[in-house]
């Protein structure tokens, strides 16, 4: 019987790549005037592309680009810093989303979030998604010292949860590091399919939206 259930943040419980392209669409508008003969669609590739679906770090992406495009270097700062105040305005929870995080609570399912990244902005990105208090428990990489595909990192949270690692179950959209991680810790590994990533593990599990795991938390 599957009694929790944990959750990858960007990219799995919201779709991280349409924030930031709405964000970075809008900071063309922003800085449009400080971007010389760049274009809106050169702007918004080349951001994206350097971004690799959240894989890319952000300051040396926007001094890259200020770099390459010979505009002022004071500007990569200012990038940085709008990018970092605005983020959270454009994030929100789908309705599936919502949805399936509800019926798991309702039916007494344990709910966590296991994530790699910063301990302030997940937290503000939790609390942009109403999320902040939701789960019973979040692990953040930099708060925990370990980042997945770490074992011990899904250990925690099965101990936290007072679960075995096969009464759980983990979803999350990046092949390695999410479903090879939480396989490799005995979870229960879910695939949330991705366009941009191929699926090394055999076996896996693939649902395309957090729905499509009912059947397998609420009837095993």
């Amino acid at each position: 019987m599957i009694r929790a259930v944990f959750f990858d943040l960007d990219g799995t419980l919201y779709d991280r790549d349409s924030v930031m392209r709405n964000l970075v669409e809008e900071q063309f508008g922003v800085f449009r005037e400080s971007l010389g003969g760049v274009s809106e669609s050169q702007f918004v590739q080349r951001i994206l592309e350097l971004d690799a679906h959240g894989q890319g770090d952000k300051p040396l992406l926007y001094e890259s680009v200020v770099l390459e495009w010979r505009l002022g270097r004071e500007l990569a700062g200012h990038l940085v810093r709008y990018f970092r105040e605005h983020y959270d305005r454009h994030c929100s929870l789908s309705d599936d989303a919502s949805a399936t995080l509800q019926t798991l609570r309702t039916c007494g399912r344990k709910l966590g979030v296991i994530t790699n990244g910063g301990i302030k902005w997940q937290q503000q990105t939790l609390r942009s998604l109403g999320l902040a208090s939701f789960f019973d428990t979040v692990l953040i990489s930099d708060a925990e010292g370990l980042r997945k595909p770490d074992p011990r990192i899904f250990a925690r949270a099965l101990e936290r949860c007072e679960v075995c690692p096969g009464e759980a179950l983990f979803v999350g959209d990046h092949p390695e590091i999410d479903v090879a991680g939480a396989k490799a810790a005995g979870l229960v590994a879910v695939w949330k399919r991705v366009p941009y990533w191929e699926m090394a593990v055999e076996n896996a599990l693939t649902v395309d939206q957090l729905s499509e795991i009912l059947p397998l938390c609420l009837n095993r």
